[in-house]
């Protein structure tokens, strides 16, 4: 059976809402569950309600599509749908699926969803398939390959892409998708995000200061600002 999609839609114009609804209704799979007219109702939207894919503008009052992504890092999937193309390496840079220019065809639109559902497919902690979580299940050229969650030492966003780096591994394993479709599915006890762009296996971690910890790998990660309460308890 086909999975079903739930889509929220984030735009301070009407007639956006009314092309992506309809997009949405002509696409098989996908549902329309939600709207939102500015980034503070949206962020209780999200806050409130579970949603798999949304479509959000970048240039809103009080509360911009970009500054929306980077307060909600754990969000659902992103389709970017605006006006303007100069923020396109920042919506990418927060793990957005696609950026779509407005007005948005069919076409664009459908190629943007089979992207989104990629992301479901090439990162799937499947709990009926993994009861332990002692695994992480994700896609390479097609074959579904698995790394023991003991062996990774930390995950760092690349665009669209993810480089997990392993102990068993003497380089990283490139995957696509983004941090926020996996984030949840780690064990909170023992992954740590410390930075938008690194999420770290807290059992890898030999030394810590502010602003950096060193993993067992001797590599160096950043500790962003808003993340360096959450270290607090290592020091």
């Amino acid at each position: 059976m086909e999975l079903t999609y739930r889509c929220l839609i984030i735009d301070d114009e009407t007639p956006a809402h009314k092309a992506l609804k309809s997009h949405i209704s002509k696409y098989g799979g996908l549902e329309h569950s939600g709207s939102a007219f500015n980034g503070m109702e949206a962020l209780k939207m999200l806050n409130e309600n579970s949603y798999d894919i949304i479509f959000l503008d970048i240039n809103m009052p009080v509360i911009s599509g970009v500054e929306l992504m980077e307060m909600q890092p754990n969000r659902p999937i992103t389709i970017v749908t605006t006006a303007y193309s100069d923020f396109a390496l920042s919506a990418y840079q927060n793990d957005a699926v696609d950026y779509l220019l407005k007005p948005i065809s069919f076409e664009k639109f459908s190629k943007a969803i089979e992207k989104a559902k990629t992301y479901y497919s090439g990162i799937n902690l499947k709990k009926e398939e993994n009861t332990k979580g002692e695994t992480l299940s994700y896609r390479v050229n097609g074959q579904l390959m698995e790394t023991s969650l003991q062996d990774i030492i930390y995950l760092e966003s690349l665009g669209n892409y993810i480089k997990l780096y392993s102990t068993k591994e003497n380089l990283p394993i490139i995957i696509y998708g983004s941090l926020s479709s996996i984030t949840t599915e780690l064990d909170k006890n023992q992954f740590l995000q410390v930075h938008r762009s690194y999420i770290v296996n807290t059992k890898k971690i030999k030394t810590t200061t502010p602003k950096s910890v060193t993993m067992s790998n001797d590599e160096i990660i950043p500790v962003g600002r808003k993340y360096q309460i959450l270290l607090d308890p290592l020091f």
